[in-house]
This record gives C-alpha cells, sequence and structure tokens, in this order.
C-alpha cells in the first residue's frame, strides 16, 4: 500500500480491485477503482422507510459503527476537498438537532452505515432542496435525512462559495427538474454546484480524453496513503462516495486485495 498510483487508462476491469467487504469476489458488481465511471449512475436512494430514525443505545451504536475513510481531492497541485479523520470535524447530530445548527445556503450531508451519503441545501423553514431519485425536491429536513444523522459539510470543498441568497436561489430555481432535465449525477453533485457555481459538478463536462488532473488521495493507517487519478471530477466523486457506502475496513481490504495482485510493495508517506 502507500503512494502507489492507479491511472483509468492503464488498468482494465481484469485488474481493477473486485473484493467484496464479506470477502467474496463481485466482479459483475459495478465499477471498481481506477475505473472511468461515465456509464454508471449513482443511486444514494434508501427506500422511504428503509432507516428508521433511532434513539438511546442502537442510536450510540449506529454513531459508533459509521467509520469513514479520511481523503483529499487535488486538481493538479491545488487541494480542493479535505475529509481529515479529525473526530471533531466529523460529528454528526440527530436531524432534530441538526435544524438548530443551519441557516439558508448551508449544505449538510445525511449519513449511515452502508450506505451513500446524501446531500441537501437548506433553504429555511425547516426545508432542504436536494436530489432524490432523479428528482430534484423541496423537502422537509427531517424527512429528506429518512432517520439518518447529519453534519453541516460548507468547507469540505475549498472553492469559493456563492453568497448564501446565491445559493438558495441556485437550489430552488431547480426544483422539479427530474429525469433528463437534470445536470447532476448525484446528491453531493447537485449541492455542491448550488453551493459553488462549478460547472465542473456537472454531468459530462469534463472531456475524459487525455491526462487526468484529479487526484484522490486515501488516509491509510500507519500515516500510509494511496493515490488514484482521475479524468474529471465528476468521476472522482463517484469513487469517493463508493467508498464511504462500503465503509473504511472494505476500502483498506481492497487496496490491499488489489496491490498483492499487483506486486506492488506498500510504502509510508
Amino acid at each position: 500500500m502507500g503512494n502507489q498510483v492507479d491511472k483509468l487508462s492503464h488498468l482494465s476491469y481484469a485488474e481493477v480491485p473486485t473484493t467484496d467487504p464479506n470477502g467474496l469476489d463481485t466482479e459483475e458488481d459495478g465499477p471498481r477503482i481506477g475505473v472511468s465511471y461515465i456509464f454508471a449512475t449513482d443511486d444514494d436512494e434508501l427506500d422511504d422507510n428503509h432507516h428508521q430514525h433511532v434513539d438511546g443505545p442502537e442510536q450510540k451504536e449506529e454513531e459508533k459503527q459509521y467509520n469513514e475513510l479520511g481523503c483529499a481531492v487535488y486538481h493538479r497541485d491545488e487541494c480542493i476537498y479535505e475529509k481529515s479523520g479529525n473526530t471533531r470535524e466529523l460529528e454528526t447530530f440527530s436531524p432534530e438537532n441538526l435544524l438548530n445548527k443551519c441557516k439558508p445556503g448551508d449544505v449538510m450531508e445525511f449519513v449511515s452505515t452502508g450506505q451513500y451519503p446524501h446531500w441537501a441545501v437548506y433553504v429555511g423553514d425547516f426545508q432542504v432542496v436536494h436530489l432524490h431519485r432523479a428528482e430534484v425536491k423541496n423537502s422537509f429536513l427531517t424527512d429528506a435525512s429518512q432517520g439518518r444523522r447529519g453534519r453541516i459539510v460548507n468547507e469540505l470543498y475549498k472553492f469559493k462559495p456563492l453568497s448564501y441568497d446565491m445559493v438558495v436561489q441556485n437550489a430552488m430555481e431547480q426544483v422539479g427538474a427530474k429525469d433528463r432535465e437534470l445536470s447532476w449525477r448525484n446528491s453531493e453533485c447537485f449541492a455542491a454546484w448550488c453551493k459553488f457555481g462549478k460547472r465542473e459538478f456537472k454531468m459530462g463536462v469534463e472531456i475524459r480524453i487525455g491526462k487526468q488532473p484529479y487526484r484522490l488521495k486515501l488516509f491509510l493507517p500507519d500515516k500510509q496513503f494511496h493515490v488514484l487519478e482521475f479524468q474529471s471530477l465528476e468521476d472522482l466523486i463517484m469513487e469517493k462516495r463508493r467508498n464511504d457506502q462500503i465503509g473504511k475496513a472494505a476500502v483498506i481490504q481492497e487496496l490491499a486485495h488489489h496491490l498483492s495482485h499487483s506486486g506492488s510493495e506498500a510504502n509510508v508517506h
């Protein structure tokens, strides 16, 4: 493991790690590390009754089990996103407590073990705008969370944010857009576009030809790291979200499997 780099154009599907978190090979399970997500979808949605809000010991256990992998994103040499392993930075709150902390224009992320993170823009009056099931919807925050805990993530991306009024306007203007009208692959891309107005968050904007200017740096135990290269921010976000969905332990297991088969040796950063 360590600072090895996988290049999308240099990997075939046979060379890509396919280890399932349960230890089973899943070659037909979809793209893996080093593969462009140009034809993939990112369905971060849950059934409406899939994840119910819980309190007490079960809630504490859920909080304890959500163990995510820190990472950073670079565009060429500029860091444009960073999520460290800092416990305080990653602290989550119940939907009810989150309402007391957010203001219109804030971007929030709802998380739960084994699920894709779900992003939304708070627009005031207890409501958010979010991309849900191929439609931009205006929902109550508690409904959009589907019982998941959440946090405000205004500062994960390092781009200069738009004014809070403009963020809300961007979000509200898209309410009702669905299916072929959509320009975003997932809830994170939509919410980040509302917040920063960057065209790179939209589908198909960046041409996947030539160099790979984006790097995803995964922070591993014992001060090791692993770097992946991508031709578009859209593809990189898909991989980052997949890592969040399968969890830290599974990502580390997957990388170990891949690097052992490719003959790579670990390096300490």
